[in-house]
């Protein structure tokens, strides 16, 4: 087979139909190109925020806007930029580039990918419309309880924040699976752990650490609503619960959100750096392990935006401590680049350019992050445009600018076409400029004392430095106009080039330009790092079907391979292009929809077809056991395997929903131990009957597959729908509330167990496996959930 017959056969497996057939499309390169260019969208969205914000503030007393319209777009302007930009944006990268330098196909599970990027589209969507109608969130990006409990926002407003937010992080969930799946599993033969390309190591610890983070906040998200609509008290002081108890859920997830942004960026920076020097990374696997030590300690900091809040002396050197010493870590990275760009012959190039404005800005970031840890200047400064002017550097300087470099940088890969220099080198200049008149004068006026939300002031002093940050706005936004035209005319009119215009090392390079839907021809072999490739040899190699899986026979093939040494292990079929993941989208919003209109019925009715939709995805055509790979290699189909990507998907969720269970618990206990009104006057008195659920669950954890399984699943719902009937009066103390709650998931957990046991049943695949995992989890977290109740009881000291 030539290598034109080779790309014509696997175009008509791989590719996507034209028209409304691209609603259908679950590829890699599609859908990460979609979550780019939507992020790009809001961040323009957010970019005009932000200027309504300047306009505002530029002179004192200004009628600009009335306060409740700047406190929406205020809020807005946070959300966008927090949760519809920076997040969305890496994920559109990561789904992007990875299957390429990894030498896969496409990533772990297609359907997901598009599944994601429909939920964020939709939930983006809801909150723009929002603002459109003048009811958009107006308590703050942060949604601090109470001034956003219904007593003080009553309407839908707080409702769009939390359902909408949640609606979009079920794609940052999904997004977290697939790419520690992708990294994990499917590469090319040969890549152990130690020849990853730098990037992925990025990518893996980001994705872990965003299955670790987002619970937190899903979790609180949910308890805020139940608050909101059924009267639940978490976090209301009066009975028995406690704003702050927000705030560590909130912060819980919001510090490691900094790390989560910035490291996709510095993976780029470790991947530009040394291609624009000429020579490898410094210190491979000490940055490694900073990374690690990173994401370590980025956990160990969410009470560093709590100082104020009366935290006892104790924690709060323990918390300036950690927060000091997260910059060793980032020093090491930061050093490193120094160093490979010491050792090697920088080109300044245009990617170059917005490199050095990241070393610039970011590293003014980290110093006054450094001198925010340090808790009587926190003291002073908190909730000023100080920490306003500091969040700036880091976010902008540790991602846009590194993000600039990698478009500039990956761009041709995507287009086939190369930079125009004049206009580049003009928008990062006025970018750059324009930046730092804004915040610079940021940092004063926040030591004179503007509080962050101000709208108006009078101070003469504070309107000169208002007025010069506005605008530095003006002149940031015309350097993002003259970027984002520059990078349309490198895409119509930019200078085409045949492959490698860097003289880059990694797998992606090997691809033609713009990449086919297969991305490889063939799969390939790895023998060295996968940074140091011979990107000229190996893409004639690949094309000319030199490597595994160079014969097509119909279906959607890649490799996958030990997580560890990465040996070829199996073969894995992918979807073809499906309208399920959008259908299954539409139905997910139904169900947000009629929560958030208080419709609950119809939610439960959306709830069901969505969890139809899904379950269509287990579907599955049987293959022969063993395939041949080429090269003389024989491997099981991955459903024959005893190791499917399925399986691993599973663990990860768990992972994720153990540590939503936690946060839950975390929060009981925190309401029992600090909340005002603590014991309740009428203790929760549920009796003997959660001994059923406890042996159940205890059973479950041994007879986790079959009948018995979902027999035992079937008694502990029973068990604990009788327990929750006892419960009593869960709107008259956080008591009774934190029961309910911790008992629901429970029950909730054992209908999903319920479900997938009777899925192993109907015999699909190795969904026998898969289930069976979840029955286990399920049953532990479900004795923990059973324990709950008497063991509340005895702590407020009241008989169960």
């Amino acid at each position: 087979m030539t290598p034109i017959e080779r790309h014509h056969a696997l175009e008509r497996i791989w590719g996507t139909g034209p028209g409304l057939q691209r609603l259908s499309a679950v590829n890699h390169t599609i859908m990460g190109r979609r979550f780019m260019i939507a992020a790009l969208v809001f961040f323009a969205i957010g970019g005009i925020l932000a200027m309504l914000i300047r306009t505002q503030l530029a002179s004192a007393e200004s009628p600009f806007m009335e306060a409740e319209t700047y406190a929406q777009v205020f809020t807005m302007h946070g959300v966008v930029m927090m949760f519809l930009f920076a997040i969305p944006f890496f994920e559109g990268l990561a789904m992007y580039l990875l299957p390429k330098m990894l030498g896969a196909r496409d990533m772990a599970f297609p359907r997901l990918s598009a599944y994601g990027f429909w939920c964020y589209a939709f939930g983006g969507a809801t909150l723009v419309v929002a603002l459109l109608l003048g009811v958009a969130p107006n308590a703050g990006w942060f949604l601090y309880p109470p001034l956003s409990s219904a007593t003080f926002t009553p309407g839908i407003q707080s409702d769009i924040w939390l359902l909408g937010i949640t609606f979009v992080e079920i794609s940052a969930m999904s997004a977290a699976v697939e790419i520690v799946v992708t990294i994990l599993k499917l590469r090319g033969a040969g890549m152990s752990l130690d020849r990853l390309p730098i990037f992925a190591w990025y990518m893996l610890i980001v994705g872990g650490m965003m299955l670790v983070g987002f619970p937190p906040l899903i979790l609180g998200s949910l308890l805020l609503e139940a608050e909101r609509a059924f009267g639940l008290p978490f976090f209301d002081p009066l009975r028995g619960g406690d704003p702050l108890l927000w705030q560590h859920l909130f912060w819980l997830f919001g510090h490691p959100e900094v790390y989560i942004i910035f490291l996709p960026a510095a993976g780029v920076l470790s991947t530009v750096i040394p291609v624009f020097s000429g020579t490898q990374l410094a210190g491979y696997r000490v940055v490694v392990a900073a990374l690690v030590a990173m994401a370590f300690l980025s956990f160990g900091l969410w009470v560093h935006h709590m100082y104020t809040t009366g935290i006892p002396h104790l924690s709060l050197s323990f918390f300036s401590i950690s927060s000091a010493l997260v910059a060793l870590p980032t020093a090491v990275q930061v050093f490193a680049w120094l160093g490979t760009m010491g050792t090697g012959r920088p080109r300044l190039s245009i990617p170059m350019l917005h490199v050095f404005g990241f070393f610039f800005v970011f590293v003014c970031g980290g110093l006054s992050g450094v001198m925010l840890a340090m808790v009587p200047f926190d003291m002073q400064v908190h909730d000023t445009h100080f920490v306003v002017a500091h969040l700036h550097y880091v976010l902008v300087g540790g991602f846009v600018f590194p993000m600039m470099a990698g478009a500039y940088y990956w761009l041709p890969h995507i287009c086939g076409r190369m930079p125009v220099h004049q206009m580049s080198q003009a928008a990062f200049w006025t970018i750059f400029a324009g930046f730092n008149l804004t915040f610079l004068h940021m940092h004063l006026t926040g030591l004179l004392g503007m509080t962050r939300r101000s709208y108006r002031y009078s101070d003469p002093l504070w309107e000169v430095l208002n007025l010069v940050s506005s605008i530095g706005g003006f002149v940031t936004t015309i350097g993002f106009a003259l970027l984002a035209l520059d990078l349309v005319l490198l895409m119509r009119f930019g200078r085409p080039f045949r492959r490698n215009p860097w003289g880059a090392g990694t797998l992606e390079w090997t691809t033609p330009t713009p990449p086919p839907s297969y991305a490889f021809g063939a799969i390939p072999v790895i023998d060295r790092r996968a940074d140091r490739l011979e990107v000229e040899r190996m893409g004639a190699d690949l094309a000319a079907g030199r490597g595994l899986l160079a014969t097509p026979r119909g279906e959607l093939e890649t490799l996958g391979v030990d997580p560890i040494t990465g040996a070829p292990r199996q073969i894995i079929f992918l979807p073809h292009p499906t309208y399920l993941p959008l259908w299954s989208a539409l139905a997910t919003m139904g169900v947000f929809a009629g929560m958030l209109f208080k419709v609950y019925p119809l939610a439960i009715a959306f709830a069901a077809l969505t969890v139809g939709l899904l379950l269509c995805w287990t579907r599955g055509r049987k293959a022969p056991g063993v395939l041949d790979a080429g090269m003389g290699l024989s491997l099981p189909q991955h459903r024959s395997s005893d190791d499917p990507p399925s399986l691993w998907a599973i663990r990860l969720l768990v992972v994720a929903d153990a540590t939503a269970f936690a946060s839950l618990l975390f929060g009981a206990g925190f309401l029992w131990m600090s909340a005002p009104g603590w014991p309740p006057e009428d203790p929760v008195r549920i009796g003997g009957i959660l001994a059923l659920p406890f042996l159940a669950n205890a059973a479950l954890m041994v007879l986790a597959r079959g009948w018995a399984a979902v027999a035992l699943q079937a008694a502990v719902l029973a068990g604990l729908a009788a327990a929750l009937m006892r419960v009593g009066d869960a709107t008259a103390h956080a008591a009774p509330a934190t029961v309910m709650a911790v008992l629901s998931f429970a029950a909730v957990h054992a209908g999903i167990g319920l479900i997938l046991g009777a899925v192993a049943l109907r015999g699909f695949g190795r969904d026998g496996a898969i289930a069976a995992t979840w029955h286990r989890y399920a049953g532990l977290s479900g004795m923990l959930a059973a324990l709950f109740p008497p063991a509340l009881s005895l702590l407020t000291g009241a008989p169960a």
